[in-house]
């Protein structure tokens, strides 16, 4: 099996889940501070929304390598 179809399987899956959970949320740490024994850390919470033409795209995108035989 060629690496094409492979690829194709794996826009189509992402597709899929682009469009299942359209919003990815994440930790990220932006300060820290040291003041003697005490350590601060400040923690930002982040989400990031995913188009619906992406997923979409993904998918179209992955059916044509899974379909497209030689070239």
């Amino acid at each position: 099996m060629s690496i094409k179809p492979l690829a194709g399987l794996a826009l189509i899956a992402l597709g899929a889940a682009a469009l299942a959970w359209p919003e990815l949320s994440y930790t990220k740490q932006t300060h820290d501070a040291k003041l003697g024994p005490l350590e601060f850390t400040v923690k930002e919470k982040d989400t990031v929304r995913l188009p619906v033409w992406l997923g979409l795209a993904a998918i179209a995108g992955g059916t044509v390598l899974v379909w497209k035989r030689k070239a």
